[in-house]
Order: C-alpha cells, then structure tokens, then sequence
C-alpha cells in the first residue's frame, strides 16, 4: 500500500545529499513506492479549521547537483496525507513551535513523526533533565550568579545556548577561563532563554558519540571526533565521523529512554553519549543516518519507514 508522504524541511535545494537524513528518509519512502510532496516551514498554515501547506510533488534521485525534481507548485490540504515529516532544523525558536501547534490539528489521524506535541514538549538539552544520574552534572538558569556558582563548583564547564544546534554558540570555560561574564551579557544581549552549563566531560577528545533509535531501540551509533584544538565534535563543525559500536552503558542508556521515546511518537531520535553520559536526546530532527549506514551496512532509513507503515498498518 502507497502511502502520501508530505515533509516539511527546510529548502531542499542547498542540501548534501550524501549526508542529509531528510534526504535518505525521503529517497527510501520513493523506493517503497510512496509519493512525495515537499514544503518549507513558511509555507505551512491554519486556514478556518484546514491545515494546509503549499508546495510541490517531489522526486528525488541520488545524483548530486541533480538530486530533485519538483511537480506543479500547489497548495494541499496536509489532512489528506498520511504522514507529515516535521524535519527543518532547529533552533527551537518561536516559529519552530508554531509548526508544532499547527500540526498537531491532524495529528494522529495523520501521522506526524516525530509526534509534534512531544517535539515541543521534549526539546533536546531538556528532556535529558529526567535521567539525572545518566547526564553530567548540569544547570539551566538565566541568573548569572547560578552559573558562577556551577563554575566554581565544577571548575571545567561547557557553556551554550538552552535551544542552539549544530555546535553554534558553544563555549568550553576551563578553570583558568575569565570570560563567563562577557559571555553571559553576549547571550542576554541576543536573547530572553537561560543558559545551559554542564561539567566538562575529558573523554569528548576520543568522541561525541550518536546513537540512532528507532521506535525506542537502538539501531547503531556512530563516533563524532572533534577537530584538532576544537572542543565540539559536531558534524556541522569540522567533527569526523567515525565508525563504532555500542557499549553495555550505551545500551542500558537506551533500555531507560527507549520506553518513554516510544511511547510518546518519537520515531526517530539521535542521542548523544560522551563517556558514557547522555547529554542530548534529539528529537526535532536528528541526522547521522548516512554515516551510520555507509558504516555499518544497515537500511536504516527502511527501519524508520517500517515503524511508520506499522503504525499506519500498511
């Protein structure tokens, strides 16, 4: 059974293809026969009890500068297919939330994945709040003297934005670091949202670890090295990945947030595990799928889509 697949991502031009998830997901819908129709956030929309997107049918083809074809520009009623990928990048800003209000009007009828109202609900660095004794010593505050106190107490910290991505903003204050004052005006000059310290973790220089889950299990992980005299170990950075296995710690991980991801719509999730601590849990739109499967040899695009024709019947 064919399945109307519409994904919502950001614009579908400017991708690599040979390392975006969104692309993968939707190059393995096409080959399990599914249509495609493709929309940028922006163009998502309530009109008088209707949601609705305007935007394009989609093919997509693994040739790269050649790697989509678009139908007749059109706007469609998002109730009338059977499944919304919510997939454009965060920051988990205001309009990113919005889109999960929007969508959550047809949601489950439609399946929207990840399940919108826990997308909001369970944003990266928050969710991770309740496993403590799986996480690094952490604090979320806005007032200022909070975060010394953290500095003093842990000395090694990294400081980033509470809702930044992809390494962005991200600051390691060593022991002998005098700048979490400038830093803490910088982020108060730019925005309203707390800061999020955590008690640097040594082991980052052997990698930042990904682990794809799909439906709650563990499917496989890759290792994202920092550069040389870098700090952070995202891809979007100058991070190598590399590939790696999954430990016993990074499993009983998985055994105690799996349950919870599953039972809240969060198909496709990325955590990240540093020396074996959990310190994210992605769920807004989670990547490492490419290097995962170039690596291990796994479909894991095909075990995502198995869980969603589940949940649809198919």
């Amino acid at each position: 059974m064919s399945l109307k697949v519409a994904i919502q991502m950001d614009p579908i031009d400017a991708i690599n293809i040979n390392a975006d998830s969104s692309f993968r997901i939707a190059e393995e819908a096409q080959a399990r026969g599914h249509s495609l129709f493709y929309y940028t956030p922006d163009k998502l929309a309530y009109q008088q009890g209707r949601v609705t997107a305007k935007g394009w049918p989609l093919t997509v083809r693994r040739e790269v500068g050649n790697h989509f074809s678009l139908g007749e520009y059109q706007e469609i009623d998002l109730a009338s297919q059977d499944v919304v990928w919510l997939r454009q990048d965060p920051p988990f800003d205001m309009g990113y939330i919005t889109t999960t209000h929007i969508l959550d009007m047809i949601h489950p009828k439609t399946l929207v994945v990840n399940d919108p109202t826990w997308v909001r609900n369970y944003p990266e660095k928050l969710l991770v709040l309740q496993f403590p004794d799986l996480t690094p010593p952490t604090t979320i505050a806005r007032d200022l003297d909070t975060l010394k106190a953290f500095k003093h107490q842990h000395g090694d910290i990294i400081l980033k934005p509470l809702y930044g991505n992809g390494g962005a903003g991200v600051f390691r204050l060593d022991p002998n670091d005098r700048n979490l004052n400038s830093l803490y005006e910088m982020f108060a000059g730019i925005n309203r949202e707390p800061l999020i310290a955590q008690k640097f973790l040594p082991d980052v220089a052997l990698g930042d670890k990904r682990i794809i889950l799909v439906d709650g299990e563990a499917v496989g992980a890759i290792n994202r090295v920092p550069a040389a005299g870098e700090t952070r170990s995202n891809m979007h950075v100058g991070g190598r990945p590399e590939k790696v296995g999954l430990t016993d710690r990074d499993l009983e991980i998985c055994a105690r947030i799996g349950p919870l991801l599953r039972e809240k719509g969060q198909i496709f999730v990325g955590i990240d595990v540093i020396g074996g601590s959990l310190t994210e849990i992605n769920v807004t739109s989670p990547t490492g799928i490419q290097e995962l499967e170039r690596f291990d040899g796994v479909n894991i695009a095909e075990k995502i889509w198995q869980a969603i024709e589940k949940r649809r019947g198919v």
